[in-house]
Protein backbone atom coordinates (compact mmCIF):
# COMPACT_ATOMS: atom_id res chain seq x y z
CA UNK A 1 0.00 0.00 0.00
CA UNK A 2 1.37 3.03 -0.81
CA UNK A 3 0.74 6.46 0.44
CA UNK A 4 2.01 10.02 -0.66
CA UNK A 5 3.53 11.65 1.75
CA UNK A 6 0.69 14.89 2.27
CA UNK A 7 -1.74 11.80 3.46
CA UNK A 8 1.06 10.77 6.26
CA UNK A 9 -0.44 11.88 9.00
CA UNK A 10 -3.75 9.99 8.16
CA UNK A 11 -2.29 6.53 8.27
CA UNK A 12 -4.23 5.26 11.68
CA UNK A 13 -7.33 6.55 9.88
CA UNK A 14 -6.74 4.26 7.23
CA UNK A 15 -5.55 1.29 9.17
CA UNK A 16 -9.35 1.72 11.37
CA UNK A 17 -10.88 1.57 8.36
CA UNK A 18 -9.54 -1.38 6.80
CA UNK A 19 -10.85 -3.38 10.35
CA UNK A 20 -14.00 -1.18 10.37
CA UNK A 21 -15.01 -2.22 6.98
CA UNK A 22 -15.55 -5.57 7.61
CA UNK A 23 -16.99 -5.29 11.34
CA UNK A 24 -19.11 -2.02 10.84
CA UNK A 25 -20.00 -1.78 7.07
CA UNK A 26 -22.97 0.45 7.40
CA UNK A 27 -25.62 -0.06 3.93
CA UNK A 28 -28.75 1.75 3.27
CA UNK A 29 -32.09 0.79 5.38
CA UNK A 30 -35.22 1.30 4.55
CA UNK A 31 -35.51 4.09 6.63
CA UNK A 32 -32.12 5.24 5.41
CA UNK A 33 -30.40 5.51 8.60
CA UNK A 34 -27.51 3.75 10.31
CA UNK A 35 -26.16 3.97 13.47
CA UNK A 36 -23.12 1.53 13.38
CA UNK A 37 -21.29 1.49 16.52
CA UNK A 38 -17.56 1.67 16.21
CA UNK A 39 -14.84 1.70 18.88
CA UNK A 40 -10.97 1.75 19.51
CA UNK A 41 -8.69 -1.83 18.76
CA UNK A 42 -11.87 -3.22 17.38
CA UNK A 43 -9.20 -6.45 16.64
CA UNK A 44 -10.59 -7.32 20.03
CA UNK A 45 -13.71 -8.63 18.50
CA UNK A 46 -12.35 -11.03 15.72
CA UNK A 47 -13.43 -14.36 16.40
CA UNK A 48 -9.76 -16.17 16.50
CA UNK A 49 -10.61 -20.30 16.16
CA UNK A 50 -12.08 -22.11 13.52
CA UNK A 51 -14.40 -24.16 15.29
CA UNK A 52 -16.52 -21.27 16.47
CA UNK A 53 -15.78 -19.92 13.36
CA UNK A 54 -17.95 -22.58 11.54
CA UNK A 55 -20.52 -22.49 14.14
CA UNK A 56 -21.90 -18.73 13.11
CA UNK A 57 -19.08 -17.32 15.49
CA UNK A 58 -20.55 -18.67 18.67
CA UNK A 59 -18.66 -20.34 21.41
CA UNK A 60 -19.29 -18.63 24.75
CA UNK A 61 -21.24 -21.85 25.72
CA UNK A 62 -19.29 -24.80 23.92
CA UNK A 63 -15.43 -23.74 24.17
CA UNK A 64 -13.75 -26.94 25.66
CA UNK A 65 -9.80 -26.72 25.10
CA UNK A 66 -7.40 -23.60 25.02
CA UNK A 67 -9.48 -21.29 22.79
CA UNK A 68 -12.04 -20.90 25.87
CA UNK A 69 -9.44 -17.97 26.70
CA UNK A 70 -10.97 -15.98 24.51
CA UNK A 71 -15.05 -16.94 24.51
CA UNK A 72 -15.23 -18.20 28.40
CA UNK A 73 -12.30 -18.97 30.40
CA UNK A 74 -14.56 -20.52 33.07
CA UNK A 75 -15.64 -23.09 30.84
CA UNK A 76 -11.64 -24.84 31.66
CA UNK A 77 -12.52 -25.60 35.24
CA UNK A 78 -14.68 -28.77 33.99
CA UNK A 79 -12.03 -29.63 31.49
CA UNK A 80 -10.35 -33.41 32.34
CA UNK A 81 -7.16 -32.49 30.67
CA UNK A 82 -3.99 -31.33 32.69
CA UNK A 83 -2.74 -28.62 30.02
CA UNK A 84 -3.03 -27.83 26.66
CA UNK A 85 -2.67 -25.34 24.07
CA UNK A 86 -3.54 -23.52 20.56
CA UNK A 87 -2.66 -22.05 17.75
CA UNK A 88 -5.00 -20.13 15.52
CA UNK A 89 -4.50 -17.76 11.92
CA UNK A 90 -6.70 -16.20 10.12
CA UNK A 91 -5.34 -13.99 6.92
CA UNK A 92 -8.60 -11.21 7.30
CA UNK A 93 -9.69 -8.77 4.76
CA UNK A 94 -7.46 -10.27 2.38
CA UNK A 95 -10.60 -9.27 -0.65
CA UNK A 96 -9.50 -5.92 0.19
CA UNK A 97 -5.50 -6.24 1.20
CA UNK A 98 -3.45 -9.56 0.97
CA UNK A 99 -1.51 -8.47 4.05
CA UNK A 100 -3.71 -8.38 7.24
CA UNK A 101 -3.32 -11.29 9.36
CA UNK A 102 -5.19 -12.25 12.96
CA UNK A 103 -3.22 -15.07 15.06
CA UNK A 104 -4.41 -16.31 18.13
CA UNK A 105 -2.35 -17.96 20.68
CA UNK A 106 -3.96 -19.68 23.85
CA UNK A 107 -2.58 -22.39 26.34
CA UNK A 108 -3.66 -23.41 30.28
CA UNK A 109 -2.71 -25.73 33.41
CA UNK A 110 -5.42 -27.08 35.64
CA UNK A 111 -4.97 -27.70 38.41
CA UNK A 112 -7.78 -29.67 39.39
CA UNK A 113 -11.13 -28.70 41.27
CA UNK A 114 -9.48 -27.61 44.48
CA UNK A 115 -6.76 -25.42 42.53
CA UNK A 116 -8.33 -24.32 39.46
CA UNK A 117 -7.46 -23.94 35.90
CA UNK A 118 -4.85 -20.69 35.43
CA UNK A 119 -4.67 -19.47 31.24
CA UNK A 120 -2.50 -17.11 29.39
CA UNK A 121 -3.29 -15.83 25.77
CA UNK A 122 -1.46 -13.75 22.97
CA UNK A 123 -3.87 -12.20 19.94
CA UNK A 124 -2.04 -10.30 17.92
CA UNK A 125 -3.30 -8.28 14.40
CA UNK A 126 -0.61 -7.19 11.58
CA UNK A 127 -2.32 -4.86 9.30
CA UNK A 128 0.85 -5.45 6.64
CA UNK A 129 3.23 -3.20 5.36
CA UNK A 130 2.79 0.23 4.57
CA UNK A 131 5.30 1.97 2.02
CA UNK A 132 5.83 6.01 2.05
CA UNK A 133 6.79 7.86 -0.88
CA UNK A 134 6.87 11.76 -1.60
CA UNK A 135 5.18 14.04 -3.74
CA UNK A 136 7.86 12.60 -6.58
CA UNK A 137 6.89 8.64 -5.84
CA UNK A 138 10.13 8.20 -4.49
CA UNK A 139 9.87 5.84 -0.92
CA UNK A 140 10.86 7.54 1.78
CA UNK A 141 9.97 4.23 4.70
CA UNK A 142 7.92 1.46 5.61
CA UNK A 143 5.73 1.25 8.38
CA UNK A 144 4.12 -1.86 9.43
CA UNK A 145 1.15 -1.26 11.85
CA UNK A 146 -0.09 -3.90 14.00
CA UNK A 147 -1.82 -4.25 17.58
CA UNK A 148 -1.60 -7.26 20.26
CA UNK A 149 -3.21 -8.08 23.64
CA UNK A 150 -1.94 -10.45 26.18
CA UNK A 151 -3.94 -11.84 28.49
CA UNK A 152 -4.19 -14.26 31.51
CA UNK A 153 -7.56 -15.97 33.23
CA UNK A 154 -7.87 -17.42 36.07
CA UNK A 155 -10.96 -20.15 36.35
CA UNK A 156 -12.59 -22.20 39.51
CA UNK A 157 -15.59 -24.31 40.06
CA UNK A 158 -17.98 -22.73 42.31
CA UNK A 159 -20.24 -25.84 42.55
CA UNK A 160 -20.57 -29.47 40.77
CA UNK A 161 -22.29 -27.67 37.95
CA UNK A 162 -20.98 -24.04 38.21
CA UNK A 163 -17.83 -21.93 37.60
CA UNK A 164 -16.53 -18.54 37.40
CA UNK A 165 -13.42 -17.07 35.65
CA UNK A 166 -11.82 -13.78 35.45
CA UNK A 167 -9.05 -12.16 32.65
CA UNK A 168 -7.13 -9.32 32.78
CA UNK A 169 -5.32 -8.28 29.38
CA UNK A 170 -2.69 -5.87 28.60
CA UNK A 171 -3.31 -4.07 24.90
CA UNK A 172 -0.77 -2.46 22.57
CA UNK A 173 -1.97 -0.29 19.50
CA UNK A 174 0.83 0.63 17.46
CA UNK A 175 -0.85 1.62 14.29
CA UNK A 176 1.18 4.90 13.55
CA UNK A 177 4.48 6.56 12.94
CA UNK A 178 6.04 9.15 14.91
CA UNK A 179 3.68 12.15 13.36
CA UNK A 180 1.38 14.69 14.61
CA UNK A 181 -2.53 13.95 14.12
CA UNK A 182 -4.55 18.04 14.55
CA UNK A 183 -1.52 19.10 16.36
CA UNK A 184 -0.64 16.90 19.06
CA UNK A 185 2.40 14.05 18.40
CA UNK A 186 1.15 10.28 17.65
CA UNK A 187 1.82 7.62 19.76
CA UNK A 188 0.98 3.93 20.83
CA UNK A 189 -2.59 3.71 22.48
CA UNK A 190 -2.57 1.29 25.68
CA UNK A 191 -4.81 0.27 28.03
CA UNK A 192 -5.70 -2.86 30.73
CA UNK A 193 -9.30 -4.45 30.82
CA UNK A 194 -10.91 -7.28 32.72
CA UNK A 195 -13.46 -9.87 31.46
CA UNK A 196 -15.51 -11.66 34.06
CA UNK A 197 -17.50 -14.73 33.15
CA UNK A 198 -19.99 -17.88 34.31
CA UNK A 199 -20.48 -21.64 33.10
CA UNK A 200 -23.09 -23.65 34.07
CA UNK A 201 -23.46 -27.28 32.76
CA UNK A 202 -26.00 -30.02 33.58
CA UNK A 203 -26.46 -33.63 32.41
CA UNK A 204 -29.91 -35.43 31.93
CA UNK A 205 -31.81 -38.05 30.02
CA UNK A 206 -34.51 -37.28 27.59
CA UNK A 207 -37.08 -39.85 26.90
CA UNK A 208 -37.61 -41.13 23.84
CA UNK A 209 -39.70 -44.15 21.86
CA UNK A 210 -35.78 -46.19 21.79
CA UNK A 211 -34.61 -45.22 24.99
CA UNK A 212 -33.71 -42.65 27.00
CA UNK A 213 -30.89 -40.01 25.13
CA UNK A 214 -28.25 -38.46 27.17
CA UNK A 215 -28.23 -35.04 26.51
CA UNK A 216 -26.28 -32.40 28.47
CA UNK A 217 -27.03 -28.64 28.48
CA UNK A 218 -25.04 -25.85 28.98
CA UNK A 219 -24.91 -21.79 29.78
CA UNK A 220 -21.83 -19.50 29.52
CA UNK A 221 -21.31 -15.53 30.07
CA UNK A 222 -18.55 -13.21 29.35
CA UNK A 223 -18.57 -9.27 29.63
CA UNK A 224 -15.00 -8.91 28.45
CA UNK A 225 -12.82 -5.64 27.44
CA UNK A 226 -13.80 -3.27 30.23
CA UNK A 227 -11.20 -1.16 30.55
CA UNK A 228 -9.78 2.23 30.57
CA UNK A 229 -10.56 4.24 27.44
CA UNK A 230 -7.56 5.04 24.59
CA UNK A 231 -6.13 7.46 22.42
CA UNK A 232 -3.25 7.68 19.97
CA UNK A 233 -2.73 11.16 21.06
CA UNK A 234 -2.03 13.35 24.27
CA UNK A 235 -5.27 14.78 23.35
CA UNK A 236 -8.15 14.65 25.86
CA UNK A 237 -10.39 12.60 23.37
CA UNK A 238 -10.82 9.35 23.90
CA UNK A 239 -12.47 6.02 22.63
CA UNK A 240 -14.07 3.21 24.05
CA UNK A 241 -12.70 0.17 24.40
CA UNK A 242 -15.04 -2.68 22.70
CA UNK A 243 -16.57 -3.49 25.73
CA UNK A 244 -18.74 -6.41 25.18
CA UNK A 245 -21.26 -9.03 26.70
CA UNK A 246 -21.54 -12.67 25.19
CA UNK A 247 -24.72 -14.60 26.10
CA UNK A 248 -25.01 -18.37 24.90
CA UNK A 249 -25.97 -21.89 25.53
CA UNK A 250 -25.60 -25.22 23.86
CA UNK A 251 -27.80 -28.39 23.97
CA UNK A 252 -25.67 -31.67 23.00
CA UNK A 253 -27.56 -35.01 22.41
CA UNK A 254 -25.49 -38.21 22.48
CA UNK A 255 -27.30 -40.11 20.44
CA UNK A 256 -25.55 -43.53 20.63
CA UNK A 257 -22.07 -44.63 21.82
CA UNK A 258 -20.56 -43.12 17.84
CA UNK A 259 -22.81 -39.89 16.93
CA UNK A 260 -23.66 -37.00 18.45
CA UNK A 261 -25.06 -33.07 17.70
CA UNK A 262 -24.77 -30.12 19.17
CA UNK A 263 -26.92 -26.83 18.76
CA UNK A 264 -25.55 -23.63 20.13
CA UNK A 265 -27.12 -20.22 20.30
CA UNK A 266 -25.51 -17.04 21.45
CA UNK A 267 -26.15 -13.24 21.63
CA UNK A 268 -23.99 -10.30 21.70
CA UNK A 269 -24.31 -7.17 22.28
CA UNK A 270 -21.40 -3.77 22.88
CA UNK A 271 -21.28 -2.59 26.32
CA UNK A 272 -20.83 1.19 24.50
CA UNK A 273 -22.70 3.95 23.99
CA UNK A 274 -25.22 3.93 21.22
CA UNK A 275 -23.51 7.21 19.65
CA UNK A 276 -20.16 4.75 19.52
CA UNK A 277 -16.67 4.59 20.96
CA UNK A 278 -15.93 8.50 20.67
CA UNK A 279 -18.61 9.13 22.89
CA UNK A 280 -17.24 11.59 25.73
CA UNK A 281 -19.52 10.23 28.30
CA UNK A 282 -17.55 8.60 31.53
CA UNK A 283 -16.18 4.87 31.00
CA UNK A 284 -18.78 3.36 33.58
CA UNK A 285 -21.80 5.55 32.55
CA UNK A 286 -20.97 4.68 28.96
CA UNK A 287 -20.72 0.69 29.62
CA UNK A 288 -23.98 0.76 32.32
CA UNK A 289 -26.03 3.58 29.49
CA UNK A 290 -25.55 1.49 26.51
CA UNK A 291 -28.39 -0.90 26.97
CA UNK A 292 -31.13 1.75 27.22
CA UNK A 293 -29.28 4.88 25.23
CA UNK A 294 -30.03 3.82 21.87
CA UNK A 295 -31.74 6.90 19.86
CA UNK A 296 -34.62 4.86 19.17
CA UNK A 297 -35.73 3.57 22.47
CA UNK A 298 -36.20 -0.14 23.49
CA UNK A 299 -36.60 -1.31 19.79
CA UNK A 300 -33.14 0.12 18.38
CA UNK A 301 -31.54 -1.15 21.43
CA UNK A 302 -32.58 -4.74 20.67
CA UNK A 303 -31.15 -4.10 17.15
CA UNK A 304 -27.41 -3.64 18.90
CA UNK A 305 -27.59 -7.42 19.77
CA UNK A 306 -25.98 -9.52 17.11
CA UNK A 307 -27.52 -13.60 17.11
CA UNK A 308 -24.53 -16.71 16.11
CA UNK A 309 -26.20 -20.11 15.15
CA UNK A 310 -24.18 -23.52 14.98
CA UNK A 311 -24.86 -26.93 14.26
CA UNK A 312 -22.05 -29.42 15.42
CA UNK A 313 -22.02 -33.21 13.88
CA UNK A 314 -19.23 -35.37 15.52
CA UNK A 315 -18.62 -39.00 14.70
CA UNK A 316 -16.76 -40.82 17.49
CA UNK A 317 -15.77 -38.04 18.88
CA UNK A 318 -12.75 -38.23 15.75
CA UNK A 319 -14.53 -36.39 12.99
CA UNK A 320 -17.00 -33.22 13.08
CA UNK A 321 -19.34 -30.99 10.57
CA UNK A 322 -20.45 -28.12 11.44
CA UNK A 323 -22.07 -25.35 9.61
CA UNK A 324 -23.69 -22.07 11.59
CA UNK A 325 -25.58 -18.59 10.80
CA UNK A 326 -24.69 -14.70 11.91
CA UNK A 327 -26.79 -12.06 11.92
CA UNK A 328 -26.53 -8.12 12.71
CA UNK A 329 -29.30 -5.57 12.32
CA UNK A 330 -28.93 -3.61 8.89
CA UNK A 331 -28.88 -0.47 10.91
CA UNK A 332 -25.94 -1.77 13.14
CA UNK A 333 -23.80 -3.05 10.64
CA UNK A 334 -25.58 -5.43 8.20
CA UNK A 335 -23.12 -8.80 8.50
CA UNK A 336 -25.11 -11.39 7.39
CA UNK A 337 -23.33 -15.02 6.47
CA UNK A 338 -22.84 -18.75 6.67
CA UNK A 339 -20.11 -20.32 8.36
CA UNK A 340 -19.00 -24.08 7.28
CA UNK A 341 -16.31 -26.19 8.52
CA UNK A 342 -15.27 -29.35 9.92
CA UNK A 343 -12.43 -31.00 12.36
CA UNK A 344 -10.60 -34.01 13.48
CA UNK A 345 -9.59 -35.05 16.90
CA UNK A 346 -6.59 -37.96 17.93
CA UNK A 347 -5.91 -38.56 21.39
CA UNK A 348 -3.64 -35.25 22.18
CA UNK A 349 -3.76 -33.26 18.59
CA UNK A 350 -7.43 -31.30 16.74
CA UNK A 351 -7.22 -29.73 13.81
CA UNK A 352 -9.89 -27.75 12.36
CA UNK A 353 -10.85 -25.07 9.87
CA UNK A 354 -14.10 -23.00 9.30
CA UNK A 355 -15.15 -20.79 5.81
CA UNK A 356 -17.12 -18.01 5.57
CA UNK A 357 -19.89 -17.34 2.92
CA UNK A 358 -21.47 -13.59 3.38
CA UNK A 359 -24.94 -12.69 2.05
CA UNK A 360 -23.86 -9.84 -0.09
CA UNK A 361 -21.81 -9.89 -2.44
CA UNK A 362 -18.00 -8.26 -3.02
CA UNK A 363 -18.32 -8.22 0.94
CA UNK A 364 -15.25 -7.49 2.75
CA UNK A 365 -15.17 -10.65 4.81
CA UNK A 366 -15.43 -13.02 1.46
CA UNK A 367 -13.65 -15.80 1.41
CA UNK A 368 -12.24 -15.79 4.95
CA UNK A 369 -10.88 -18.62 6.28
CA UNK A 370 -9.57 -19.84 9.55
CA UNK A 371 -7.06 -22.67 10.88
CA UNK A 372 -6.79 -24.30 14.21
CA UNK A 373 -4.10 -26.37 15.83
CA UNK A 374 -4.71 -27.74 19.29
CA UNK A 375 -3.53 -29.93 21.85
CA UNK A 376 -4.91 -31.13 25.06
CA UNK A 377 -3.14 -34.15 27.17
CA UNK A 378 -4.60 -35.86 29.77
CA UNK A 379 -4.00 -35.55 33.76
CA UNK A 380 -1.65 -38.81 33.57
Amino acid sequence: MKKNSFVYTTVWLLAQLSIHQAYTQATSTSTGQVRAITTAVPFLLICPDSRSGALGEAGVAIAENGNALYWNPSALAFSNKKYGFATNYTPWLKNIVPDINHAYVPGYINFGDKGGVLGASLTFFSLGNIEFTDNAGIKTGDYNPSEFAFSTSYAHKVTDNLSAGISLRYINSSLVTATSIGGFPTKPARSVAGDANLFYTKDFNLKGSQGDIPMNFRFGINLSNMGAKVNYTNSSRKDFLPANMKIGYALKANLDSYNSVTFTNDFNKLMVPSEGGQSTKPLMSGMFSSFNDAPGGMKEEITEINTSLGLEYWYNNLFAIRCGYFYEDPMKGNRKFMTFGGGIRFKTFGLDFAYLVPFQQNHPLQNTLRFSLSFDFEKN
